[in-house]
């Protein structure tokens, strides 16, 4: 299965607390932080929520 790299590139100051609980759950603790994960529906969905704060690469 296809793996995605998602890097955290934009602060979570001043969001909406469920945004910071979506970029905690994907991983991502400080910004630069990268993380791979699996290709599947629930991973997209995270990432569309917080698409403004990531950025993704397919590995």
């Amino acid at each position: 299965m296809a793996q995605l790299k998602i890097k955290l590139v934009k602060s979570t100051i001043g969001c909406p607390q469920d945004q910071k609980d979506t970029v905690r759950a994907l991983g991502l603790r400080k910004l630069q932080s990268t993380v791979v994960k699996e290709d599947n529906a629930p991973i997209r969905g995270m990432i569309f929520k917080v698409k403004h704060l990531v950025s993704v690469e397919e590995v």
